[in-house]
């Protein structure tokens, strides 16, 4: 499987090319950096919008075409979510005009995991500074998911979330209510956070998604491979 990710070079990349190690040798990762827009405030709404237009992605897209990926995932959870479910929808029609091959986003892969799982309820720990942070509970909220808790670590770019450390994940993931049978939501693919996946879940007792395991479990159903035991936590094992 040649598994295609359109990824704003942030900090967190190196999750993705670990995986597709660890999975052998049948998955190929390809991974085309996308630009991404402000400096020190790049999770800022307006910057976020820019990162995630049509124009831009497709001009990245044409370029992951010419790899002839199996399946392509636009790879940011801010710059998928922050205009609405319709953009992202939007977004993913034109990568699958120019790559002629199935696509997604980190933002959809969120949902469809959860509706995978059975889950409607989530509570949700976001890098982002609040007014980012809101809109992707707003995004949820469109798509159907109640999002019941949530916390804001204020990281006002990809760097900056990349550098909170498992520590501060860890504590701000048991301050907060996760519903039961609900689920915990970590977005920012930037931030590395898989390792933290089975630990959170067997304290919280609840499944935990993060972006990057999403991100990947999608590319795999996309491009028709099985994803049974190939990755981390409950949404690879059911």
């Amino acid at each position: 499987m040649r598994l295609g990710f359109l990824f704003p070079p942030c900090g967190g990349e190196d999750e993705l090319y670990m995986h597709g190690e660890a999975v052998g040798g049948d998955v190929r990762i390809l991974l085309m950096g996308t630009r991404i827009f402000g400096d020190d405030d790049e999770h800022a709404p307006h910057h976020l919008s820019r990162t995630g237009s049509i124009d831009h992605l497709t001009m990245h897209a044409r370029v992951m075409a010419r790899m002839k990926p199996d399946s392509v995932v636009w790879a940011c959870t801010s710059g998928s979510f922050i205009d609405g479910l319709a953009h992202a929808e939007r977004q993913v029609e034109a990568i699958e005009e120019i790559t002629a091959c199935p696509a997604s986003s980190t933002s959809l892969a969120f949902v469809s995991g959860l509706r995978h799982l059975g889950i409607d309820q989530v509570a949700t720990l976001a890098s982002y500074p609040e007014e980012a942070a809101s809109a992707f509970s707003g995004f949820l909220k469109e798509c159907g998911i109640d999002v019941c808790d949530g916390t804001s670590l204020g990281a006002p770019s990809g760097p900056a979330a990349a550098n909170l450390g498992s520590q501060r994940l860890t504590d701000a993931a048991e301050s907060l209510a996760v519903p039961e049978n609900g689920a915990l939501l970590i977005p920012d693919t930037a931030m590395p956070s898989m390792h933290l996946i089975e630990p959170l879940e067997s304290r919280l007792g609840c499944a935990v998604l993060t972006a990057n395991q999403v991100s990947l479990w999608q590319g795999v159903r996309l491009a028709g491979g099985s994803t049974q035991g190939r990755g981390p936590g409950m949404l690879f094992q059911r």
